[in-house]
């Protein structure tokens, strides 16, 4: 993991499929989490088209999978795709998981670093659908 985190920038695209198998082998947030945001995040930030690859991610039904869908962009700052990110959290808002509850909650919070208004739009348009962790955890920083 480390080793793939400090070449990612010399690897292509088709190393995205490699990064699936590593997140769906032995999963804990400890490997995912930094698979998610520095490899599969710098894939798409250096290759956009794979974003619809993210797309089909959040609605598989291994919840490792998903998480790494909604974490991808977490150090993308004011490159994120703010759509996608919103779709992704709606198409997981009612998940049973823990940990996609969590990473739902910490992708927003993070976003909202960037644009704290459009978070909260978004939470006051949709919040009801979220568990209130995830709601919590969103608005940690920036209240409601």
């Amino acid at each position: 993991m480390d080793h793939l985190r400090r070449h990612v920038g010399r690897c292509s695209s088709a190393l995205l499929p490699v990064v699936r198998r590593l997140v769906t082998t032995a999963s804990w947030w400890d490997t995912v989490d930094p698979l998610a945001v520095h490899v599969v995040g710098a894939l798409v930030a250096a290759d956009p088209g794979l974003g619809a690859e993210t797309d089909a991610w959040i609605a598989d039904d291994d919840p490792w999978v998903a998480r790494t869908a909604l974490l991808h962009q977490l150090a993308h700052k004011d490159r994120t795709d703010a759509d996608r990110l919103f779709r992704h959290c709606l198409r997981r808002s009612g998940d049973p998981d823990f940990f996609v509850r969590k990473a739902i909650g910490w992708a927003l919070r993070e976003y909202a670093r960037t644009d704290p208004d459009a978070v909260r739009a978004f939470l006051a348009r949709e919040g009801d659908r979220f568990a209130p962790l995830t709601v919590r955890e969103a608005l940690k920083n920036i209240g409601a």
